[in-house]
């Protein structure tokens, strides 16, 4: 009963091997067709150990044969639950490949058919107390031999039945063969699917971050874009941006890129090489990034993985992120250098035309100031200009009220530093670096510092000073705008300056330094529209010919600049000296009536003949008018000076008569 029941064990077994449909699902066609190939063979070692393992799980508790199965591949290598065997030293007598290998296996791996060895046939004298028989196990479909399954009994026990059995054990090994080729192959397509998808994914993530970035123009956008997307793609990433650029950013994340931080050497290396750069140690994955352009690099990104590493396909989608966001960044960098030349030049033209628009000396200085500190966003401005006589800088302009007027030495503050390199200044924090003292900086307590000389033809005429509270406010773009503003300062501060020389000489007496003739006329018709009243003194010089001929003609120009120095200091600031002709000068006295004229005229007249030398004497005549009398002209008013002075010089000189 019992040899009964075993052998109906075996048929229920051998007809669920044989008919693996009875519990396995039908598979998909073109699954069925796919199978090992010659090449394959080197690389299945690990799924014959697998399948082996699952085989013996699976035919646990069956009456298999009595001797102990082994599986070899086609190379000769034993494969056992423990893995590969290639030692066969290692291997139990009854797996020995010098049994098995030369004798029964070997050919059913020569023949491709099961083979029954008995003892008397082993060439081997140490084992003939064995008998060996062997299975080749075949691919599905291209039909060669893929492994050999193989049994040692004991000698003269081996049967028909025996071979039987193990080729059925042949056909359940092989099915667990395929279904773990199956569940590979299966496997490595959703991996391939899970990985096409994935790339896909990350193509259209990057396609779109792309896309993003090409739709702005702003440097700030730009940035925000790059560090917002590695967020969203990578959270438990940390992502810092180092800039080489001049550019401060609101974004804590953008830092500018400092080589001498001790952190820094794989950014550096990244920024110099223009290569990625990576870092890996215990449980941290450091990635660098350089974000290139096609006029260079311009910064580089740095991604910190606390816990997981970049896989290749990481690195290459973030090296394509990094690249588009180089792209991007020089794109909008050069955008905003084209509006801020396009600004920089409307800027230059309109502040040129409004600088040769007035050609007074005091409103270019002032509008320039004013001007300037807009421009710069500073709260100091300061304009100086160069007084060769005295070797000194005076400010022309400022809104530092009580430095207005002031002079300092060539050679003082970063005056002289500018006096004597030609070359603009740019200071990012006084407090921390003060190469040389300044009175501008100390009173305003300003950090930054932007100056430029102001030159013309090569040689400086002056100097402008901008300052601003805080420190590193001024940028590089800062410093070549302000050089180029201030080669139109330059030029319109020597217009102007020119323009009053010229004026001053024409409306000014070379020799005495006094106004000429027309210029007083124009000056009196100009305030008898505005005043009430004013007065008019001429003077002579007397016997004046006299000193001409005894003394010569270039002593008589000393008595002349004598003469109207005298009457330069005894006059107040709004009275008017000209020289009338000759020897003979006028003095207008704005609303000024004839007794205290008088009194001006006496002092004048004191101080010539007591300060002269040689000793001379004036003669004066005085005139005035009233706006409550008839309109009187500058003709009539000077014809009534020069009639009192004919009546002093008649009634014996060195004295004053009222007209």
């Amino acid at each position: 009963m019992v040899n009964k029941r075993k052998t109906q064990q075996h048929q229920e077994l051998l007809e669920d091997i044989k008919n693996p449909s009875r519990t396995r699902q039908q598979l998909p066609h073109w699954l069925q067709k796919q199978d090992f190939t010659e090449a394959d063979l080197p690389y299945i070692h690990a799924l014959l150990v697998s399948s082996f393992a699952d085989w013996q799980e699976e035919a646990d508790g069956f009456p298999w044969l009595d001797g102990q199965l082994i599986l070899l591949h086609p190379d000769g290598t034993s494969i056992s639950l423990d893995g590969l065997v290639e030692d066969n030293e290692s291997l139990p007598v009854s797996w020995n490949r010098e049994i098995i290998g030369p004798n029964a296996a070997n050919t059913a791996l020569e023949t491709c058919r099961p083979t029954l060895m008995r003892a008397e046939e082993h060439h081997h004298p140490r084992f003939k107390a064995f008998d060996s028989i062997a299975v080749p196990i075949f691919t599905r479909t291209a039909g060669f031999p893929c492994a050999i399954v193989a049994c040692l009994l004991p000698a003269g026990t081996a049967q028909a039945g025996d071979l039987k059995l193990l080729q059925a054990a042949a056909l359940h090994i092989r099915s667990c063969m395929y279904r773990h080729f199956e569940n590979l192959f299966v496997g490595g397509l959703l991996r391939d699917q899970k990985l096409s998808k994935k790339e896909e994914s990350r193509r259209d993530i990057l396609f779109d971050v792309m896309r993003r970035l090409n739709d702005h123009i702003d440097v700030e956008n730009v940035l925000s874009e790059v560090l917002d997307s590695l967020e969203k793609l990578y959270p438990i990433c940390k992502a810092d941006l180092f800039l080489s650029q001049d550019y401060n950013s609101p974004n804590e994340k953008v830092k500018p890129l400092a080589f001498h931080l001790n952190d820094m050497d794989l950014c550096k290396s990244a920024f110099v090489d223009g290569q990625i750069r990576e870092e890996r140690s215990v449980g941290r994955h450091q990635l660098a990034l350089p974000l290139s352009g096609k006029q260079g690099v311009y910064g580089v990104l740095r991604l910190d993985l606390p816990e997981h590493v970049f896989d290749d396909a990481d690195i290459s989608f973030l090296t394509m992120l990094a690249g588009a966001a180089g792209a991007a960044f020089e794109k909008a960098k050069l955008h905003e250098q084209a509006n801020i030349l396009v600004g920089e030049l409307r800027l230059i033209n309109e502040l040129t035309q409004r600088l040769n628009s007035s050609l007074k000396l005091s409103d270019t200085m002032q509008f320039a100031s004013a001007e300037l500190l807009n421009i710069f966003k500073s709260d100091y401005c300061c304009i100086l200009q160069v007084d060769s006589t005295s070797h000194e800088f005076v400010v022309m302009s400022s809104n530092v009220e009580e430095m207005i007027g002031e002079t300092y030495p060539y050679e003082y503050g970063f005056c002289g530093v500018m006096w004597s390199t030609k070359e603009p200044i740019i200071l990012s924090d006084y407090c921390s670096a003060t190469p040389v003292s300044s009175k501008l900086m100390d009173i305003t307590n300003s950090r930054s510092l932007l100056a430029s000389p102001l030159l013309l033809n090569g040689e400086v005429i002056g100097a402008v000073l901008i300052t601003k509270a805080e420190a590193n406010h001024y940028s590089y773009d800062n410093y070549k705008l302000l050089q180029v503003l201030s080669a139109h300062l330059g030029l319109a501060m020597s217009n102007a300056t020119l323009h009053a020389e010229v004026r001053r000489m024409v409306i000014t007496d070379n020799l005495t330094g006094l106004y000429a003739r027309h210029y007083l006329n124009e000056r009196i018709r100009r305030k008898q529209v505005k005043d009430s009243s004013g007065s008019l003194i001429v003077v002579d010089i007397d016997h004046f010919k006299k000193i001409n001929d005894t003394f010569g003609h270039q002593v008589g120009d000393d008595i002349l600049i004598q003469v109207s120095g005298i009457i330069r200091t005894s006059i107040r600031d709004s009275d008017i000296a000209a020289r009338w002709g000759g020897e003979e000068l006028a003095i207008y006295l704005p609303l000024l009536n004839l007794d205290q004229t008088e009194r001006v005229a006496e002092r004048i007249r004191y101080r010539v003949e007591t300060e002269t030398n040689p000793k001379v004497t004036v003669s004066c005549g005085i005139s005035e008018w009233r706006v409550i009398d008839d309109r009187v002209s500058v003709e009539s008013l000077f014809y009534k000076a020069d009639m009192a002075l004919y009546e002093a010089k008649h009634h014996g000189r060195n004295c004053i008569v009222v007209g």
